[in-house]
């Protein structure tokens, strides 16, 4: 039987130091780093930590509120100046520096960007505007991505407490309890996470770094630390039962999300719940909830610096592979966890305890908020600093971009073999590589569900009575360049029917950047291939990046289609795929730029789906444009040919580049035109 407990009792439950929340934030952290390191495949740390800081800090702003009416802002922000801003400037200037030493110029560059951003606490909405892939492992990520995070948090803490005051005064006014801030917090809690499950689907990247997508796991946190006087009454037996229900949700619900799962959708609410009933189980005070195995010196150990952890841990592992130069392995997996978490132990108690416990910064809140707005500032001047800085390659060659010729002829490519230690490139070519990309033609998006003939689609000769269409994605994109001027020498209008990461064979397409089945790929496809149909084209190109999961099934759907329209088809092979950032690589590799040049038997990848895919257009009568001598000879595929950089990132072909190979293109398509 329940019995009835006096204040005094009650607000003994309500103990300021808890020992399962030390204990289940060592827990997060352990999540996070475990999975971003690739030692085990556990989501969900960040969503624990979002309702942890949602309960702490909205216990400590009702607790003010109920005490005195009102918040003392300068205090709380004073708090969380000492608390964040010492740890996150150091490791951005830090990283800026290994950065600037290790990284490949072009991507130091980006990282400066981020680094801004982070320093500022938006870069959360610039990785939404970039459509960030968090969980890409193609050597795009940023060491200061990770923040996004604490930029989430900080533009919480800016905004709580002037929202807390102003809804828990309207609700004395108008209820005399707590009621409407109660109803308020549910109300940010549900249309909070109904944009997020809804925006998952439409904008992915938004939706898991958006504010406004995650502000529910923090609001949530703080409708549990207004209802904490309430749950604190619950039957200690059903409080120990809760925690260790909560326990094992948010291990469970974790383990379960893999990278099919769309994120953030519905996948955090078990994590997230699962750490609620920690806390509201806690709140009971029971003897032998979950808090008897949350509760030791090595989580508390771990609590303690688990914001150095997270902050070190990032930037060590992404930049881990330049620093020591050479492939990420198994075992660093467990070097870099080891490394960062000795970086923040040093942290810890060198830094992060000074600012805590400084008495000047403590009695004087605008000290706090000045010394941590000093270090916000040195590093946001640093990273401001750092993008005027002019890159300096230092390419020992003796060409100019006025002498590079790109492809002429097979020739050309052998030469630019027998050059790899040596070839020739001019400064002026490699720094402009990254932004070669190409002008010519339209590409929709990924969330386009349809195709539209746009102006932009139209290049060529576009008043020419001759048609032709190149049909594809991001690989067929990429020879926009050469279409245009084989246009314009060939007297045809060249229509670009291209949509990013869909490929002209009909079959399913699953997006990890997406989290789900890519569903616009397979409508916009069909409007496409209606589309083509009525503008009765005379040719039809298609060129596509090969995918391992396409069928023989879906390429002949789709061949079929394009052969019923009439028009003469044309198959260029797919191009070589480098899997690597080659202007990167060659930036880096300044004073060793043969290893940026891949042996062709590791680029020209899915050698049986080519082939199949080859065979297909072949059986629908096309002719087939075999790519690859204007890329490859003698086993190798050259990053540089005729003074150009070959490919703009890590798969697609420079614009330049494109440009001189029409020539490769002509003779083929000219016979194809002339019937």
């Amino acid at each position: 039987m329940t019995s009835h407990r006096s204040p005094a009792v009650q607000a003994e439950r309500l103990r300021k130091y808890r020992p399962d929340i030390q204990g289940l934030r060592a827990v997060a952290i352990l999540m996070v780093v475990s999975m971003h390191c690739g030692i085990l495949d556990i989501h969900g740390g960040v969503d624990v930590s979002f309702v942890l800081s949602g309960f702490l800090i909205g216990s400590q702003l009702l607790a003010e509120i109920d005490k005195s009416g009102k918040v003392s802002l300068t205090k709380f922000w004073a708090r969380r100046f000492r608390r964040l801003a010492p740890g996150a400037a150091i490791t951005i200037i830090v990283t800026a520096v290994v950065s600037w030493i290790y990284a490949s110029p072009f991507r130091f560059r980006e990282y400066m960007h981020d680094g801004f951003s982070a320093s500022l606490s938006i870069i959360n909405w610039r990785l939404a505007e970039n459509g960030t892939d968090y969980f890409a492992n193609d050597g795009t990520q940023s060491p200061y991505q990770h923040f996004w995070s604490l930029g989430i948090e900080e533009q919480f803490y800016v905004v709580a407490p002037i929202v807390l005051v102003a809804v828990a005064w309207l609700s004395r006014v108008i209820f005399r309890n707590r009621l409407l801030v109660g109803l308020f917090l549910m109300a940010v809690v549900g249309a909070s996470f109904s944009l997020g499950y809804m925006e998952t689907t439409e904008n992915q990247p938004l939706a898991y770094f958006g504010t406004h997508t995650r502000i529910w796991e923090l609001a949530f946190g703080v409708l549990l630390a207004l209802c904490a006087p309430f749950i604190s009454r619950m039957n200690t037996g059903l409080a120990a039962f809760l925690s260790w229900l909560g326990l094992g949700t948010t291990i469970g619900t974790a383990l379960l999300i893999t990278e099919e799962t769309p994120l953030p959708g519905y996948a955090v609410a078990g994590p997230v719940l699962g750490a609620s009933l920690i806390i509201a189980g806690g709140c009971a005070a029971p003897a032998f909830g979950a808090e008897k195995l949350l509760d030791n010196p090595v989580l508390n150990f771990i609590a303690n610096v688990s914001y150095g952890w997270y902050l070190w841990h990032w930037p060590v592992l992404i930049l881990w592979p330049s620093v020591l130069d050479r492939e990420f392995t198994y075992s660093d997996r467990f070097r870099v966890a080891f490394l960062s978490l000795f970086m923040a132990i040093a942290m810890h108690y060198i830094i992060e305890r000074r600012f805590r416990e400084n008495v000047k910064l403590v009695l004087t809140p605008w000290r706090g908020i000045l010394a941590g707005g000093a270090l916000t500032a040195c590093a946001a001047v640093a990273t401001a600093i750092a993008l005027q800085v002019p890159l300096n390659l230092s390419l020992a060659t003796s060409a100019t971009a006025a002498s590079a010729t790109g492809y002429a002829g097979t020739d050309s490519v052998k030469q630019a073999v027998s050059r790899m230690n040596r070839p020739e490139i001019s400064e002026s070519a490699l720094l402009s590589a990254p932004d070669d990309r190409g002008d010519h033609g339209c590409i929709d998006d990924l969330l386009i569900t349809g195709y539209t003939l746009r102006d932009e689609c139209v290049i060529g000769d576009t008043k020419a009575t001759k048609t032709m269409v190149l049909l594809g994605d991001s690989h067929a994109y990429q020879w926009g360049n050469a279409f245009h001027q084989l246009g314009l020498d060939l007297k045809v209008k060249v229509i670009t029917v291209i949509k990013s990461g869909c490929t002209p064979e009909a079959y399913k397409i699953t997006r990890e950047d997406l989290g789900r089945e890519y569903t616009e790929c397979a409508t916009w496809r069909k409007t496409a291939l209606d589309r083509i149909a009525g503008i009765h084209p005379d040719v039809i190109v298609v060129a596509n990046r090969v995918q391992s999961t396409t069928t023989r099934e879906g390429a002949r759907e789709t061949f079929k289609k394009l052969k019923a329209t009439g028009a003469d088809l044309v198959y260029l092979t797919d191009t070589p795929y480098p899997n690597f950032s080659v202007p990167d690589c060659l930036a880096k590799n300044a004073d060793h730029l043969a290893a940026c040049n891949p042996k062709a038997e590791n680029v020209i990848d899915r050698a049986e789906y080519r082939q199949m895919e080859r065979e297909v257009a072949e059986d629908y009568g096309a002719r087939v444009i075999d790519t690859i001598p204007a890329f490859c000879a003698k086993g190798y595929c050259p990053a540089v040919i005729g003074g150009h950089v070959v490919y703009w990132d890590y798969s697609h072909m420079s614009g330049s580049y494109s440009k001189s190979l029409a020539p490769y293109l002509r003779p083929s398509l000219k016979k194809v035109l002339a019937g």
